[in-house]
């Protein structure tokens, strides 16, 4: 879990370096700042549950650390989303920043057609109200990282194969 927050707050930052939006790209500083914290105060207590052994609250304390962790990585893809709907900047060098830049380029562009399709569809009745039972869920970056299956989260294709992790190789 500790790994997995590390993935989420370099994806957070690369993406906050990128955003053209100054006040997104706060935020969601301030989210990877707030999951790191989280995420180390998680390896801490999973270090200390480990060596004293089974006990109720610190396993208490564990769970209340994931489930903060958790909610922090939420918040950090709620506030990637903005950014990218804000807009990123200019196409990084970086492998990496790449990657992270082509994974929300997709999001964005599921977005889009969503938002395409259903405004084709218009869910509203004969006085234009909203109606409540067949509209869909707009995609968000949650959904699109776990509907990928782990060895798909590669994105983009490289012809080259490239040594170590990459921050889209982990499974989120």
């Amino acid at each position: 879990m500790v790994s997995d927050g590390q993935v989420v707050i370099k994806f957070g930052k690369i993406l906050a370096k990128h955003c053209l939006d100054q006040r997104c790209s706060m935020e969601l500083l301030r989210a990877t700042e707030h999951t790191q914290s989280i995420s180390s105060q998680l390896g801490i207590v999973a270090r200390v549950k480990a060596v004293t052994g089974e006990s109720r609250a610190s396993s208490e304390l564990l769970l209340s650390n994931v489930q903060n962790l958790l909610q922090a990585v939420q918040h950090v893809l709620r506030a990637a989303e903005a950014a990218c709907v804000k807009g990123l900047g200019q196409t990084p060098a970086d492998p990496e920043e790449e990657e992270v830049a082509a994974f929300c380029q997709q999001w964005r562009k599921s977005l889009t057609q969503h938002r395409a399709k259903e405004a084709l569809n218009s869910a509203r009745d004969e006085l234009g109200l909203r109606k409540t039972g067949g509209a869909k869920a707009e995609p968000t970056l949650m959904s699109l990282v776990q509907e990928q299956p782990p060895q798909s989260r590669n994105i983009p294709k490289h012809p080259s194969p490239r040594k170590g992790h990459t921050v889209m190789d982990r499974h989120l």
